[in-house]
């Protein structure tokens, strides 16, 4: 059998698929941070803070819920949730 070549995509091709808009590989949906209660804190060492925050896309779109988030945040933070169903009890400190 003889060596067959693949036909080499032409450079126009090439130059066309890195100009299209790169696909939203993250789903979620975001939210604004609104509050945090930086009185308490949980986890192991006491890395996680609970927020507040407000639904900023879908059906729950101004919903504020409580969430627990690992990291350092501020007021007015952006972030993306997995999903709006969950939401967070108050921690209680004993």
């Amino acid at each position: 059998m003889a060596d067959e070549q693949k036909p080499e995509k032409s450079n126009d091709s090439i130059k066309q698929q890195l100009k299209q808009e790169p696909q939203n590989r993250f789903s979620g949906f975001m939210a604004r941070i609104v509050d945090i209660n930086r009185s308490v804190k949980t986890g192991i060492s006491g890395e996680i803070y609970s927020i507040s925050c407000e639904i900023l896309e879908g059906n729950d779109k101004g919903r504020i819920i409580r969430r627990n988030i690992l990291g350092p945040v501020k007021k007015g933070d952006v972030i993306r949730l997995p999903d709006t169903s969950r939401e967070a009890r108050e921690i209680r400190v004993k």
